[in-house]
């Protein structure tokens, strides 16, 4: 099993799903000869050429309009965006056109395409390009909305993505792309909609999604030095949301803490707190805490960046108020 980065397990995925189905193209801002904002595709102009390696113009949704008509008639584009913040200029394309032509059409066209690119804080990246916007996809039916927090995720839920026969949203973490990790050798693909357990645990379920993943673990260290044992929980995708798992988990547990970096007010978080607060009401012992990114635009300074986002400490914090451990 390889030791790879974030980065360099995109670049496997496009390239073995590239050489897999010659449907496959990738477009995007910068994608080609300077081999992607982040490095991601690497290689991949070289060994496919100009006609499957695509730059793009600044236009958003130029190109995304584009992609959309291409996996109309289809082609299996993979639509880089240098930022996600950057893709709000493409959102009539995705979500008035990519997630609605199958049910529009009567199921005569479908839109096989994926949009991905780096969403979330980085460092002094200010207001405009630090935005969690994954609840805007996920709010819309027709899309999927993968997260993944690992090299070996990443990949996994790439390949099931450019292989999806509905339009998907791929959100990379911009702080993950050097972060390096395990990568199976062989042939794998992960399920769209399938959460994984990162840490077992039987006091408190700790629910998350992308570089929060992080911050919750070590949460979890911080808790298991007092006594607590957290589970944490990866959904990996956030639409469509693994209920079970997330189900399971606190029905042994009893109580359940969500973090994520976004905003609190109609997000994705809020959504799982309803979900545990009323299907899972009857096995809760405490109410459900959460923890979120602060509730307005992102500071440039350092230091109120950092206090703007939920850290292990404060994760730690509310995992101790839904146990009473204050």
């Amino acid at each position: 099993m390889a030791v790879i980065a974030y980065r360099e397990a995109i670049a496997q995925a496009l390239r073995e799903e590239m050489e897999r189905d010659d449907r496959v193209f990738l477009m995007g801002e910068e994608v080609a000869l300077y081999q992607g904002a982040f490095k991601c595709s690497q290689g991949l102009y070289e060994r496919f050429g100009e006609k499957r390696v695509i730059d793009a113009p600044i236009s958003e949704a130029g190109f995304a309009g584009l992609g959309v008509g291409a996996a109309m008639a289809g082609l299996r584009p993979v639509i880089e965006f240098m930022t996600m913040n950057f893709a709000v200029l493409a959102l009539d394309q995705v979500i008035n056109n990519a997630a609605k032509i199958y049910s529009m059409s009567a199921g005569q066209f479908r839109c096989p395409a994926v949009f991905r690119g780096p969403g979330g804080a980085a460092h002094q990246l200010g207001a405009q390009h630090s935005q969690c916007l994954e609840a805007q996809y996920a709010h819309i039916p027709g899309l999927k909305v993968v997260m993944p927090a690992t090299p070996r995720d990443v990949k996994g839920l790439l390949k099931s993505a450019i292989r999806d026969e509905s339009p998907v949203i791929c959100i990379e973490g911009e702080t993950l792309y050097g972060l390096k990790g395990d990568v199976p050798d062989n042939e794998y693909i992960i399920p769209i909609g399938e959460a994984e357990v990162k840490r077992e645990g039987k006091d408190v379920t700790l629910v998350t999604w992308s570089k929060m993943v992080y911050a919750t673990l070590d949460a979890a260290e911080l808790l298991a030095k007092e006594g607590i044992d957290a589970e944490v929980i990866d959904l990996r995708t956030v639409r469509p949301v693994d209920k079970a798992a997330i189900l399971t988990s606190v029905a042994k547990t009893n109580r359940c803490v969500v973090i994520e970096e976004g905003w609190p007010w109609a997000g994705v978080g809020a959504s799982v707190a309803a979900l545990v607060s009323t299907t899972g009401f009857d096995d809760l012992d405490a109410p459900v805490e959460r923890v979120h990114g602060i509730d307005g635009p992102m500071p440039y300074a350092k230091s109120l960046e950092h206090l703007a986002l939920p850290t292990a400490e404060t994760i730690a914090a509310a995992a101790k108020r839904a146990c009473y451990r204050e």
